[in-house]
Parts: structure tokens; sequence; C-alpha cells
């Protein structure tokens, strides 16, 4: 298996927008092809964000999330964090922002945002 793409936690939030249908439809999108082509992964913490949100922000019942961890969260886990990861993590830590832009590079990964039109 290859995987190509990271999913961040707006990938999967969005899933849930009732407001933006084009957001909506675009994470429905990203999400089943990472899981047909299983090219897709995320995160312990992606998948924590997510169901924070979920549950807090978005009020959605306790068996929502459950189903969302079942059958989205769990197949695409598959990011571990390792003590390499952590201090690989550190080292790029010098060059990291909250806000990274699209099309930036670091270190050969390329950030996209598919929301961008």
């Amino acid at each position: 298996m290859s995987v190509e793409n990271f999913l961040d936690t707006n990938i999967l939030v969005y899933l849930f927008d009732e407001v933006d249908n084009e957001k909506r439809e675009t994470s429905e999108h990203l999400v089943q092809k990472a899981m047909r082509n299983e090219t897709g992964c995320i995160s312990y913490q992606v998948v924590q964000e997510t169901i924070n949100v979920l549950t807090r922000k978005l009020n959605a019942p306790p068996e929502k999330a459950r189903q969302l961890l079942n059958h989205v969260l769990t197949p695409l886990l598959q990011l571990n964090p390792t003590r390499t990861l952590y201090e690989r993590g550190l080292d790029l830590q010098t060059r990291y922002s909250e806000d990274q832009q699209h099309g930036q590079q670091v270190d050969g990964v390329t950030i996209t945002n598919p929301f961008m039109t």
C-alpha cells in the first residue's frame, strides 16, 4: 500500500458541513477515494480532533461518532506515533506553521488545500 495523502482534521469535519455543500462534497470525494484506493491516511491526533469537534462542537450523538470511528477513521488510521516521528516533528518545528500555504513544500511533501478553487 502506498500512502499519497494525509487527510487533515478539516477534511473529516467538513463531511458534516450542512452549510457549504461544495466543501462537504469535496470532503466526501477525498475520503471515499482515500478509502477505495488505500492512498490516504490519518493520525491519532486527527482521530481525536475529529471526534472532539463532532461530539462537542457539532453536538453529534455518540453513536454517530462511533459510526465514523468504525467506518472511516479506523480504516484510515495508518500513522502511528513513534519516537522517530516525534523527533522528525521536532526537526521540522522551526519551519512549521499552522498556517501552511497551498503548494508549499516541506521536505518533499507538498501542502495541498483541496478547497481552493
